[in-house]
Order: structure tokens, then C-alpha cells, then sequence
């Protein structure tokens, strides 16, 4: 994916702040995975699009990925950008202390400064820091007037500098990466000890690599396998109660990435009693508690289906009560709260739906689709249907859509519900990724050469034309290079299910260079079917 983003140059400076969060995310998530010229090049285009991007994108980018990104180059770019930008990452930034150590060369004074006021460093970075001397803790300075003065002669040399400050900005990162000791072929890890501050955050480990696990929360539970801790972890650590063969998920080497049990003990500091944090160890699990003898991986569609029967009964509880309070069962109430409740209502039927999409998604984990009992379903009449369920949202977000009709009639064989829902489920996810004011266009197509299968095509949106199909099916996937705003599921997890339930009637869809096709089995005879062109606006 990296590479996808790094051959596209962009156009204007709204595809330039695209690019910076897209670059900036998937360093910060996925850095330490990645291999040493693709590290240079992202952060050699990040040095080039920095003078594109307004400072305050970068400065909320910077806080955006700060606490949860633990790769050390990029901590160490932001932290030679103007103060507002390097603030905003080293107050937050937590890197192993080995890390904090090699990064104090590459920075500047204004950045030393800053984390020189915080309190949390290891104790050898603080030393660090003071070795260097009080003129390098240097708070940076507001601006004077005589700036103003000499502004036009700073931006007739500013075409000129840029070309060196940012070869000296990636040598220096260079220097730093080749500072760090790289890590040799290890065999497999069993266990390791480690300990917490009071925030939960682990701060020390021993038996493993340090930046794997250092910066991990035992305090907050991490979903969708992400590296963390699970919530008997966190509910623990809430009640200062002893943590027993939790579950742990680690990212790093491969003899150190995967799954790990752990236990802890709460310690308090004797003099004063106060909370300082966990120790404990982690081991690898064994056989008999992976569930069935199976890896982790292979049981994602169990735990989805259980998480979804536990979603199930507090949403069904909401919504029926919000139906009795707007249906007045119980007697009279205000139109106030007869609003609040049709609301609640509404938004508990939109989050079912999200809940049944995840549950045919977790039924298709480790079983192929099943074919589904046919029935003959109208798609023009759908359409229909789905177009006037998105009407709002399209009004909302500024968006047409135009839908043509060529051919007809357009008799499928398919399932009613899951018709409209595969088809919603597609125009919504590409409306989600429309720019305000565009038109999604598409056809609904039965040609009379091919009249088995009914097809509808949509071209892609400005913002995912040129993606790949791996990228536009990776859940993890979004234009804007971070978890999307607008969809609650993401684009690829959408896709999937569509694909999933076209395949269910016996369709599929086709991921193409400037459409996307859903393929739906036509249940029109032959003979029936005649040419022509209706519009459908």
C-alpha cells in the first residue's frame, strides 16, 4: 500500500494533505514492519510535502498519531518541524528508551526543550538531556518584528534552501536508523517480565525486544486483533485487582509477534501507599486454552458471532422501550421526548443493520457462502427503494446520484432482502467516499448478449480511482489514510460483504480499472428481453 501512495504525486494541495495523513498513518502503524528504502522514501516525501500542507494539519496529525505510533523516525521528523507540530508529538510520543536515546542527536534545541519538561522519560534520556548542556534546552521564540522586515528576502531563498534542508532533514534521519543496533535472527520467546506505570502503559520488559512491547496499555482493551490487552485486563486493572492468564497481542519479531498470556500483581510505593503500576509476566499460551486447539486467527468469526449475540439484547431492550415511550403505552408523555425516542428507535434500526452485516460477514470467516433460496426480484424496483432510503444522506453530504437503465426488464434471481441490502450496502459505501458535490453515476445494465447475468455498474469516485483492488478490499483501507469519518464499517469490510452476497444468488462483483460491476443471475427470458434507454435520476 505504501508503495501505491508513494508513486502518486499530487495534484493540489488537498491531494498533498491526503498523501501527508496516509504516509504519516500507516509509518506510525506499521513502520517497524516495513523495509529500510521504503522508510527513506516515505519520510524523503513526507520532507517534500511538508511545505503543502498547513501547519495546523500537521500539528493534529501529529496528536492524531502520536500516543498510538511507536516508530522513532517518524517521532524524530515531526520533532524537527516548527514548535507548534513537534510539540504536539513529543508531549505524547512514548518510544522505548533505547529509542529516546538515539533520537536526541537528530533533534534540535526547541525540540530538547520540550522534552526536557516532561516528567516520564527514562531516567538515563533525562541525563541525556542534561548532558548536552542548558544552551541546547532553548524555548522557542516568538516572532519579532524585524521578521516582518525581512520576509521578502527570506522568500526569494526559500526555493533555494528547501532542496538542502530537506537532504540534510533525511540525512539525519538516516543517521539516526543507522544508529539503532539491528536486531539479529532470534529463536522463539516463551516469556518475559514486565512492569507498568500507574497509567497502565508498559514502561519496562525484559525477555523480549523493547519496542514491541513497551507503550502497550494493559488499562484499555484492543479490538479487531489489534496489539494489546483484552478487557479482563482492563476491568482488572480499573478495580486494582490481581491480573490472572490474560490475553495479550504483540507485534514485532516473529519469534516475539502473536498471542501471550499474562499475569500481574498491583504494587503501591510503601511510604506513601500511592498506586504505581503492574508487574507481572507473560508466557505463551498453551494448547488447551487456544479454543479447539486452533490458532487465533482461525476463531475471529467465533468471537465476532459471540460479540454480536451480547450486542443483540441491550440494543433490542433500547429499542423497545424507545417504541413504548414514542407509542405513549404507558400513558401520555411530551412531544419532546416522543422525538428523543423516534430517534433512538431510528438509530438502534441503523445499528442492526451494521450488527446483521457483521453477522453474515462473521458466517463467511471459515465457511464459503451457501446459496440462499431464489425468488424473482424486480432490481429496477429496488433500485428504486434504495435510492430513496439514501436520499437524505445524499442531501446531507451534497451528493447525486444517477442511475441510467439500459435494457430491461430487470427480473434477477435473487433473495428480496439480501438484494436490497447487497445493493444498498455498495451505494452507501461509495457515497461515504464521494467528495461533497459530485455525482455518483452508474448503470443498470441487461444486454441482450449476455442476458444471463443482470449487471450494475457505478464508476469509481475521484477519491478511490486509481486505487488498487487489494487496497479498495483491505478493511483497513481509506482515502484519507485514516479510519474513515463518515462510514462506521470501512469501505473494504463493505465490499467483502457485497461480493460475499452476490456469490450467495450465485453472482459476484468485479472490481474493474473505472467501475465497479455487481453481477446478479437474470431471471428474464430470453425473449423478453428488449433494448432501451430510460433515465433515472
Amino acid at each position: 500500500m505504501i508503495a501505491t501512495i508513494l508513486r502518486q504525486a499530487p495534484k493540489d494541495r488537498r491531494a498533498s494533505i491526503a498523501a501527508w495523513r496516509q504516509i504519516s498513518d500507516i509509518l506510525a502503524q506499521r513502520g517497524n514492519q516495513l523495509d529500510d528504502d521504503d522508510i527513506r522514501r516515505s519520510l524523503h516525501a513526507l520532507a517534500v510535502l511538508r511545505p503543502e500542507v498547513p501547519e495546523h494539519v500537521r500539528r493534529d496529525c501529529a496528536q492524531a498519531i502520536a500516543r498510538h505510533g511507536r516508530f522513532a523516525p517518524l517521532v524524530a521528523f515531526y520533532a524537527n518541524d516548527v514548535p507548534a507540530v513537534s510539540t504536539a508529538m513529543l508531549l505524547r510520543a512514548r518510544l522505548s528508551e533505547a529509542d529516546w536515546l538515539a533520537l536526541l542527536p537528530a533533534t534540535a534545541a526547541t525540540a530538547r526543550s520540550i522534552l526536557a519538561g516532561r516528567d516520564d522519560l527514562p531516567v538515563k534520556v533525562r541525563r541525556a538531556l542534561e548532558s548536552l548542556g542548558a544552551g541546547s534546552v532553548a524555548l522557542p521564540q516568538p516572532e519579532k518584528p524585524a521578521v516582518a522586515k525581512i520576509a521578502a528576502v527570506a522568500d526569494t531563498s526559500a526555493a533555494e534552501t528547501m532542496p538542502s534542508q530537506i537532504s540534510e532533514l533525511v540525512r539525519r534521519i538516516d543517521k539516526y536508523q543507522s544508529s539503532r543496533s539491528q536486531p539479529t535472527a532470534r529463536p522463539a520467546r516463551t516469556s518475559f517480565l514486565f512492569e507498568t506505570g500507574a497509567d497502565g502503559v508498559i514502561c519496562w520488559v525484559d525477555g523480549i525486544t523493547r519496542g514491541a512491547a513497551i507503550g502497550l496499555s494493559i488499562a484499555e482493551a484492543a479490538f479487531g486483533g489489534e496489539p494489546g490487552t483484552d478487557g479482563a485486563s482492563a476491568g482488572a486493572f480499573r478495580q486494582r485487582a490481581e491480573i490472572i492468564n490474560a490475553r495479550m497481542i504483540i507485534e514485532g519479531m516473529p519469534g516475539e509477534s502473536g498471542e501471550w498470556r499474562f499475569s500481574a500483581l498491583p504494587w503501591f510505593d510503601p511510604a506513601t501507599g500511592q498506586f504505581r503500576g503492574y508487574r507481572g509476566s507473560a508466557r505463551r499460551p498453551q494448547p488447551s486454552e487456544m479454543p479447539y486447539g486452533r490458532p487465533a486467527a482461525a476463531d475471529s468469526g467465533d468471537s465476532i458471532r459471540q460479540l454480536i449475540h451480547e450486542l443483540r439484547s441491550p440494543l433490542n431492550a433500547i429499542s423497545g422501550f424507545g417504541q413504548i415511550i414514542s407509542g405513549q403505552m404507558f400513558g401520555p408523555v411530551s412531544g419532546t421526548y416522543r422525538a428523543m425516542a423516534k430517534t433512538i428507535v431510528a438509530d438502534a434500526g441503523s445499528i442492526q443493520d451494521i450488527i446483521d452485516d457483521l453477522e453474515t460477514a462473521a458466517r463467511a470467516v471459515n465457511v464459503p457462502p451457501m446459496p440462499l433460496p431464489s425468488e424473482v426480484v424486480d432490481i429496477g424496483v429496488v433500485m428504486t427503494q434504495v435510492q430513496s432510503d439514501l436520499a437524505d444522506v445524499m442531501v446531507e453530504q451534497r451528493i447525486d446520484l444517477s442511475i441510467s437503465r439500459v435494457g430491461g426488464p430487470f427480473l434477477a434471481q435473487a433473495n428480496d432482502a439480501n438484494s436490497r441490502r447487497m445493493i444498498g450496502r455498495l451505494l452507501t459505501a461509495l457515497v461515504d467516499v464521494s467528495e461533497p458535490g459530485a455525482t455518483l453515476v452508474g448503470q443498470l445494465v441487461v444486454e441482450a448478449g449476455h442476458d444471463d447475468m443482470l449487471q450494475l455498474r457505478v464508476v469509481r469516485p475521484v477519491a478511490i480511482r486509481f486505487a488498487t483492488a487489494a487496497d479498495l478490499l483491505d478493511p483497513g483501507f481509506s482515502p484519507e489514510g485514516e479510519a474513515p469519518g463518515a462510514a462506521i464499517l470501512s469501505l473494504g469490510f463493505s465490499l467483502r460483504l457485497v461480493d460475499s452476497l452476490a456469490r450467495g444468488v450465485g453472482g459476484r462483483l468485479d472490481i474493474g480499472h473505472n467501475a465497479l460491476t455487481l453481477h446478479l443471475p437474470s431471471a428474464n427470458p430470453r425473449a423478453d428481453t428488449e433494448l432501451g434507454i430510460q433515465q433515472s435520476e
